[in-house]
């Protein structure tokens, strides 16, 4: 590891408004994916409400494999629209963290995103739905914020675990997929009638009731515990020289890396059900638990990921991340009639490549405070938006490749080619800086910040 920055002031601070502001970012970032995720939660009972989905004169006039069609096409719709709203605004998000402090905008994403969970409680329309999903799928926008607002109040050294940390919310996908098991009981909690004349909801209508109340208790927390005093490192900077990084391409293949490690992560969190369930025949209850053992790791491992990248740098951790997951990807894209794989080894196999996803979610993120301390916003931010793009095309991506072969397992061919791709494109940096600190006239380089051109920081 290289040896700590002698002159960084963070690390004269107590450490005790730092942790607080670690644990409950990382308690925030659980609640808001869990609702960015919610509809995965209650996509099955609102499909069950044709007349919500298609009106109550369209889902009369129409056969019922029509119904269905047009019922799934909607749905798709209302996923999509929710990822894209928590993907697309994320530089922005970023670059408000940087300007006007973490706490602030976390409070504010909070706040706006538990009016409209609320709002689905009381929806009658499918437009109406259509727009609280455009709404609170803002919540996924969360990360780029907790990134810049940790990266703010720790040292250089620490970074890396505090992020992890941080970045270990991603289990409210988790918790999403554990509730379509618990959900027959979570919809008897509360009477059809609902309590205070309709105000809390019965029936799958509670669910993003209990979620609002849960994003107002943790912006309350948020506000009453943590320090009122907000980092701001990109007060005081026009747009243009915040923005000024993203001309660089290693930000563009930090994007690259972090689709691998997270964009998959959330496509595989919604896709994989579907597959234990029309590959292996599993009911719909099993097929949740089996794809939660795959989110647990890809999740809770990611405080792991940003120590080792604390005390290895994130080159060598995301290098070995991209090994283990090309060793795990290539049995799981042979066809059966060439290697069958039962439920237990595929299962097996997709918790290694969770695992993998965990640790390189947080080793790949380390990189940014490495490389643009001062703009862990706005690269933050694409790097983050790029990479939640990919849990948006590769869905479809995936059921395209397995419809087109006939085969299934063949849909992990696209993971396959990104992640290759990206360890290819690491191998190539790697030789680079190899080659370059053989060089003569780099022995007296000194590695430094973003400012300095390729090649790039030993921390790599």
């Amino acid at each position: 590891m290289a040896p700590m920055p002698p002159h960084d002031p963070l690390e004269f601070e107590p450490a005790g408004p730092r942790l607080w502001v670690m644990w409950l970012s990382a308690w925030a970032f659980t609640a808001l994916f869990a609702v960015w995720l919610m509809l995965g939660v209650l996509g099955l009972e609102i499909k069950k409400d044709t007349a919500l989905m298609l009106g109550p004169d369209a889902a009369t006039a129409m056969s019922p494999a029509q119904v269905k069609t047009a019922v799934e096409s909607r749905f798709e719709w209302l996923l999509a629209v929710a990822i894209l709203a928590g993907s697309l605004p994320r530089l922005t998000f970023g670059i408000w963290a940087d300007k006007y402090g973490g706490r602030k905008v976390m409070i504010l994403l909070l706040v706006a995103c538990a009016v409209p969970t609320y709002a689905v409680s009381h929806v009658a329309t499918y437009w109406e739905l259509l727009g609280c999903a455009a709404l609170y799928g803002f919540a996924g926008n969360a990360f780029t914020i907790g990134v810049s607002w940790n990266s703010a109040w720790f040292p250089d050294r620490l970074k890396g675990t505090a992020i992890g940390v941080f970045g270990a919310g991603n289990v409210g996908a988790s918790g999403t997929k554990l509730l379509v098991v618990l959900v027959p009981t979570v919809l008897t909690l509360v009477p059809a009638a609902g309590y205070y004349g309709g105000l809390v909801p019965g029936g799958w209508r509670f669910v993003p009731v209990a979620y609002s109340v849960m994003l107002l208790a943790t912006a309350a927390a948020i506000y009453l515990v943590c320090p009122k005093a907000d980092r701001t490192p990109g007060r005081g900077r026009s747009l243009g020289d915040m923005m000024a990084p993203l001309r660089y391409l290693r930000v563009w293949r930090f994007s690259l890396y972090y689709v691998v490690v997270f964009g998959a992560y959330v496509a595989l969190s919604a896709w994989l059900p579907n597959y234990y369930r029309n590959t292996f025949g599993v009911d719909l209850r099993t097929a949740a638990l089996l794809t939660a053992l795959y989110i647990f790791p890809a999740s809770l491992l990611r405080p792991l990921g940003g120590y080792l990248a604390d005390r290895f740098g994130p080159r060598v951790v995301t290098y070995g991340v991209f090994v283990v997951m090309t060793l795990a990807l290539v049995p799981l894209c042979l066809p059966s009639r060439v290697l069958h794989l039962g439920v237990e080894w595929f299962t097996v196999l997709m918790v290694v490549v969770g695992a993998g996803m965990g640790i390189g979610k947080a080793s790949v993120f380390k990189y940014v405070p490495n490389y643009y301390p001062k703009d862990v916003g706005a690269v933050g931010g694409l790097v983050g938006a790029l990479g939640a793009l990919g849990g948006f095309f590769l869905p479809p991506v995936f059921g395209a490749i397995g419809r087109w072969t006939g085969s299934p397992q063949s849909a992990f061919v696209a993971l396959l080619v990104l992640t290759v791709g990206s360890l290819g494109w690491l191998h190539l940096v790697v030789l680079r800086i190899k080659r370059a600190e053989r060089a003569p006239e780099l022995e007296t380089f000194s590695p430094g910040t973003a400012a300095v051109p390729e090649p790039i920081p030993v921390r790599s």
